[in-house]
């Protein structure tokens, strides 16, 4: 079940100024060891150790190949790869350089197979939820997949389905 909280647009520049739209309230954030502990639950034949081993060097590698300029896919997570943070523009090639045009770089992600934005759609049962004093409690009504679902995404929202990359920072 996917929770989400309701947001009024506040940016008065902006077309969908006092707009509310909807954002994910996640439970938790597991990390690694959660991760490993979960897969050693679900049968897979490996410790949580084993698990932990292999996810933490997949990290690993998956940085050490993204700045060696190459992007990694996992066949149904994601595809990963660098961004670039561009400070400015310069007003021609020949003025352009890293320190004073460039900010940083970014991981980005671009989920694919049977986690993609579509197959994620389908699937999802969402919730809303509210937020009283850093507890949740469950509120409005439940749907599942389709066109069914409350809420919606702000025009380059966090919740924007356009299938676009994500950039994770």
């Amino acid at each position: 079940m996917v929770k989400f909280i309701l947001r009024q647009n506040k940016n008065n520049k902006s077309t969908a100024y006092g707009k509310w739209y909807a954002y994910p309230k996640p439970d938790e954030t597991m990390d690694l060891a959660a991760l490993a502990k979960h897969m050693e639950e679900h049968n897979t034949g490996f410790s949580e150790a084993m698990c932990t081993g292999v996810m933490k060097a997949m990290v690993k590698c998956i940085k050490e190949q993204i700045l060696a300029g190459k992007n990694v896919k996992i066949d149904d997570l994601a595809i990963f790869s660098i961004g670039l943070k561009n400070r400015m523009g310069a007003d021609t090639p020949e003025e352009f350089s890293v320190a004073t045009n460039i900010e940083g770089v970014k991981l980005r992600a671009r989920a694919t197979g049977i986690l993609s934005n579509a197959q994620l759609t389908l699937s999802a049962s969402l919730k809303r939820a509210t937020s009283i004093l850093g507890s949740t409690t469950s509120g409005g009504s439940t749907s599942t997949g389709g066109s069914d679902n409350q809420g919606g995404g702000a025009p380059g929202g966090e919740t924007g389905g356009s299938g676009s990359d994500a950039d994770i920072e």
